[in-house]
């Protein structure tokens, strides 16, 4: 991945910073103060995405972590971004077919897991949902895990059944 140069290193830097404050208005503007040749640059469109994503603008995000996609595909997390902007856009199975399409790619992707468990939920598909908890839970740190399932409303039907992982 390329480096970037001052000034759109600074521009991205600051942008960063007001994300860390909780201002996405003015990391807006510190992306849009980038050079139109650093535009595609990746950690320019994963802060674009989480300044979208803040902004609860998920059709932008989606459109973002999409690029990430195109750019890096061997990178999960613009997959699970991806999928994340489509589920907020109550496009749910959207969201579970992107994950699907790649899950095998990323054997040891417990995130990627646990999303499809909620998307599979949300879709009333519960014995999938639970196969892919219970995958998920066992890839990623065990108790962390089933304390995220219990706060997870999207997973509230198999709350019960969380002992038997």
């Amino acid at each position: 991945m390329n480096k970037l140069n001052p000034p759109d290193s600074h521009h991205l830097d600051a942008a960063q910073g007001w994300l860390g404050l909780g201002d996405w208005a003015s990391a807006n503007h510190e992306l849009d103060e980038i050079s139109l040749e650093s535009c595609t640059h990746q950690m320019v469109l994963q802060t674009r995405f989480q300044v979208y994503a803040a902004a609860n603008l998920w059709a932008m995000a989606a459109e973002m972590a999409r690029a990430l996609t195109v750019l890096d595909p061997g990178n999960p997390f613009g997959w699970i971004d991806w999928a994340y902007s489509l589920y907020e856009l109550n496009r749910i199975q959207e969201a579970r077919n992107v994950l699907l399409s790649v899950v095998d790619k990323f054997p040891n992707e417990y995130l990627m897991r646990y999303s499809l468990a909620c998307y599979a939920c949300q879709l009333g598909d519960l014995k999938d949902a639970f196969q892919w908890l219970e995958t998920a839970v066992h890839l990623a740190n065990e108790k962390e895990a089933k304390q995220m399932v219990l706060n997870n409303p999207d997973l509230q039907p198999l709350w019960d059944q969380i002992g038997e992982i």
